[in-house]
């Protein structure tokens, strides 16, 4: 056990552990579950209350999954399986329209209210019901799953399926986020249903051509950078989109691939995520305030979203998992400063002592600007999945 971790240990299981299974999980346990129509609640104030009944779909998938993945490697508590059951079950029952494809937004009861264009809450519907499988033994679930993913893939692997954000004609380009959701589902069913295959390759198989395809078309080694749109060749453009940088998305994609040269034991795939972490905590981190800048430019020039600098809850998550996972991967002090120094910026600014859960959205300085702990994006999802990754990870050192 390397020194740092010797020296906080004790304090970050407690922080993780503890947070985990005393404060988020009962925060969501009691206000968010629709108890009434199935499926969860995430727009809710400071002490829990109800702000709008309209449900995220992909919430439904990633509270399942939330609360499945507890249940699976945790404890298997009753209220944790039936919390991940009433939202898998709303998800499937209600949410899909006529072709399968997912609403992004629908009512309390579950009648449909916005469709977007991509494909995303397929991925959180593919990991829950893998997660409800492995939970219950139920076959329709691995079927659910085996659906949910084939259908992400055909998706955005097919062309023609998503409309394109530009005119393909004039300005052709593609995104890290598809590459990224294909990588971390594939890790996660493979978790519950084992290496299976799903539309003709294997999940490892189907993880190591998202590696692959971000690290030819997206990691730019020359510039020290994680691009996060490009043409489709990995060309960049100079506009506002092609420069827009999100270091907390590069850095969530980053520990995946670490996980995945964990797992592998690859040590080329180990030194392209940490990589990639180091080039985007170097463009992310805030040196004058502290925390991970939200957008930066990739040459430094104004970025025309206002909210660039604001401190965001889930690139800190990210961030937190990333550094521990390199600290306990390499044993590197370098990565345990990184660590030390997004640990405790974030469990000084985020948490809410009073009210419980964490604030998602923080100005620059790292002053809450709203007291919501739930909204269409914010929900139970990111911040558990670092409690207990990292509690995993410490307790793996034992």
């Amino acid at each position: 056990m390397t020194p740092y971790l010797q020296q906080r240990r004790p304090e970050l299981l407690q922080a993780y552990r503890d947070g985990l299974l005393q404060d988020v999980i009962p925060f969501w346990l009691k206000h968010g579950l629709d108890r009434a129509n199935g499926g969860i609640y995430t727009a809710l104030g400071r002490h829990g209350e109800l702000l709008d009944s309209d449900k995220s779909v992909w919430f439904q998938g990633r509270a399942a999954w939330t609360f499945a993945n507890l249940y699976n490697t945790v404890e298997p508590r009753p209220e944790w399986l039936e919390a991940a059951l009433s939202c898998g079950n709303f998800l499937h029952d209600r949410c899909p329209d006529l072709t399968g494809k997912l609403h992004f937004t629908v009512t309390a009861a579950g009648d449909p209210l916005r469709m977007r264009r991509y494909v995303f809450s397929e991925c959180f519907a593919a990991i829950a019901y893998a997660a409800l499988f492995h939970a219950t033994g139920q076959g329709q679930w691995k079927e659910r799953a085996i659906a949910a993913f084939d259908l992400f893939l055909k998706f955005n692997r097919e062309p023609g399926h998503i409309a394109p954000k530009t005119s393909p004609e004039t300005r052709p380009m593609k995104g890290l986020s598809p590459l990224m959701m294909t990588l971390v589902t594939a890790q996660d069913m493979r978790a519950d249903l084992g290496d299976i295959f799903v539309r003709g390759k294997t999940l490892t198989q189907w993880a190591a051509e998202a590696i692959a395809e971000i690290q030819v078309d997206f990691v730019k080694p020359d510039l020290k950078v994680v691009m996060e749109a490009v043409g489709p060749n990995g060309e960049i453009y100079d506009h506002f989109d092609g420069r827009l940088l999100n270091p907390g998305h590069s850095i969530e994609a980053a520990w995946f691939i670490l996980r995945e040269a964990r797992h592998l034991g690859d040590e080329s795939m180990k030194r392209l995520g940490l990589d990639m972490l180091d080039w985007m905590w170097a463009r992310g981190w805030d040196r004058e305030h502290g925390g991970i800048l939200y957008f930066v430019d990739l040459y430094g020039k104004p970025i025309q979203e206002y909210w660039h600098f604001m401190k965001f809850w889930w690139p800190h998550n990210e961030a937190i998992i990333a550094t521990l996972l390199a600290h306990v991967m390499t044993g590197d002090p370098k990565y345990a400063e990184m660590h030390r120094q997004v640990h405790d910026w974030s469990y000084a600014h985020f948490p809410d002592r009073e009210g419980g859960e964490w604030y998602g959205y923080l100005d620059r300085e790292g002053r809450p600007t709203t007291e919501l702990k739930g909204n269409m994006w914010k929900g139970p999802f990111h911040m558990p999945r670092q409690k207990l990754v990292c509690w995993q990870l410490l307790e793996g050192l034992s």
